[in-house]
């Protein structure tokens, strides 16, 4: 049977319920779901009138704001794909990825015209699909934020005078359709794009629901940017969808998240890891009441017990999970059990199947190490235009998550490593192989190994062992140059350390488990 159903009812849905209650309080601004869903019918129709149909791909690079999600919601409606790009990106990266899924229309903040402008002659959007937004960003003194350009329209002149009515798509959308492309590094150093769709997303919703007891008496706060998929498809989209109202900032500042919690009363809080040490950080927990917060959700990298005990300390229990953009919430660990289980990522959802694999893919034993497997309808459909790649990950519907662990007699689940080189840094994936490429092409450079190590402040930070090339001589601030405009911030080693050779296997691979015991023993 052909379901005609799309996220995009999400909106519509809640208006039609709910129509003055607060969706999102944006820089302290409410917006009721009626406003929402109007805004995002006007992106619908806008969409229409550039001629984007159901299956065009749609993609952003803004910071947090309620046009991200008008846009994304409005795309929803008529079958387009979704795609949000990091708005770290350096050039060459965001330009990649708009080939790679054949975006037809851009929609990019101010703060973000300088890495937009040089890729234009290299993309497929033409001159009439760039939409420039103002993002209300603060300035230094001095600096202003660049108007729009010549050759895109601005959001305002063309968005405001569309007809809030809802859109007609055709044709029309169906639940299995293609809902989003999120773009995840490989370790071939080539970013993949996982497509989401529509009735992943609910089944998704549902399971976050599950996991929170949400209802629509409750207040989320988060801070986590909208293009990843923990904070559009952990937070934004599941919170909508149970009629949540949500309170979303431009960016992270730990002070103001603290405020937030005590000003508006905050039932359900996410943050990662990283920023949870921030605000600890700023003595704010110690001055605010958070009697308000039932649930709270973290994690996404190395997380020590302490965290956990300062944070309960201050009523705030934090709950660890598991989940990648092919599968994200996967798995919670319950309220309960976050100190008798410390160290689970937790059980699996209600709509998550999730075992350890032995090589041979039979079911391991309890306390059997082997690779995290999973299946469901809240795994991805495959890779944009990657057949090959999405084989080698998805096999009779089971996703191979690269993640080694062990499951224990009462069926939490704990990970031991990463079977990738992938760490985890700020709560942003980095895979070493990416920036390997970039720096291999250094004519001063012979080798180069990448490897992630714990670190106080980001949970884990590169440490980059290079090889000079045969009679040169190259430094740490060269090797930061050159990696300046080719890659975002994030990707860089926190370290980079010059050695004379690398450990080898017989095949030329780097023995990187030699590295990191190299890199342990130096410390």
């Amino acid at each position: 049977m052909t379901v005609h159903w799309d996220v995009g009812y999400i909106t519509r849905k809640r208006a039609d319920m709910h129509p003055e209650k607060t969706a999102i309080i944006f820089e302290d601004q409410p917006i009721t779901y009626k406003a929402l869903n109007e805004g995002a019918n006007q992106w619908a129709h806008l969409f229409l009138e550039k001629g984007i149909r159901k299956g065009d791909r749609v993609a952003v690079v803004l910071l947090n704001c309620v046009e991200f999600l008008e846009a994304f919601f409005g795309a929803a409606k008529l079958g387009a794909i979704f795609v949000p790009l990091n708005w770290r990106l350096a050039p060459p990266e965001l330009e990649y990825q708009l080939n790679d899924c054949g975006a037809r229309m851009l929609l990019f903040h101010d703060s973000f015209l300088a890495n937009v402008d040089p890729i234009r002659p290299a993309i497929q959007v033409v001159e009439d699909k760039f939409v420039f937004l103002k993002s209300g960003s603060p300035t230094m003194p001095g600096f202003e934020l660049p108007g729009c350009p010549d050759w895109a329209e601005e959001c305002e002149a063309i968005v405001k005078h569309q007809a809030t009515t809802e859109p007609e798509p055709t044709p029309p959308v169906e639940f299995d359709d293609p809902l989003a492309i999120l773009y995840t590094s490989g370790t071939t150093g080539n970013p993949k794009g996982a497509i989401l769709t529509h009735a992943q997303t609910y089944f998704k919703n549902f399971q976050i629901a599950a996991y929170a007891n949400g209802s629509a008496d409750d207040v989320m706060v988060a801070q986590v940017p909208l293009f990843h998929s923990g904070g559009l498809f952990i937070v934004a989209t599941p919170s909508l969808c149970a009629g949540t109202t949500m309170v979303m900032r431009r960016g992270f500042d730990p002070n103001q998240f603290a405020d937030d919690i005590e000003k508006y009363r905050a039932t359900n809080v996410f943050a990662m890891t990283t920023m949870w040490r921030m605000i600890l950080e700023t003595g704010k927990l110690d001055e605010i009441d958070t009697s308000s917060v039932r649930f709270v959700a973290g994690g996404g990298e190395r997380t020590p017990p302490s965290l956990f005990e300062e944070l309960a300390k201050r009523g705030l229990h934090m709950r660890q999970g598991f989940g990648q953009t092919e599968c994200s919430a996967m798995m919670s660990v319950p309220k309960e059990d976050v100190f008798r289980k410390m160290g689970s990522i937790g059980k699996p959802g209600f709509f998550a199947d999730i075992w350890i694999a032995r090589e041979d893919g039979t079911r391991a034993a309890p306390r059997e190490i082997g690779e995290i497997v999973a299946k469901g309808p809240t795994v991805m459909s495959g890779y944009w235009n990657l057949p090959e790649k999405t084989a080698e990950a998805i096999t009779d519907g089971v996703l191979k998550t690269g993640d080694l662990g062990y499951m224990d007699e009462e069926g939490y689940f704990y990970i031991v490593d990463r079977a990738k080189d992938m760490y985890r840094s700020g709560g942003e994936n980095v895979y070493p192989a990416e920036v390997e490429k970039i720096l291999a092409g250094h004519p001063k450079i012979s080798n180069v190994a990448i490897i992630g190590v714990p670190d106080e402040k980001w949970g884990e930070a590169g440490v980059a062992f290079v090889v000079a090339a045969q009679g040169e001589t190259i430094t740490e601030e060269e090797i930061r140059e050159f990696l300046k405009d080719k890659v975002a911030k994030f990707k860089h080693p926190k370290t980079i350390e010059f050695v004379e050779d690398l450990p080898l296997t017989a095949t030329m691979k780097v023995k990187k488990a030699e590295l990191k015991e190299k890199y342990r023993n130096w410390r």
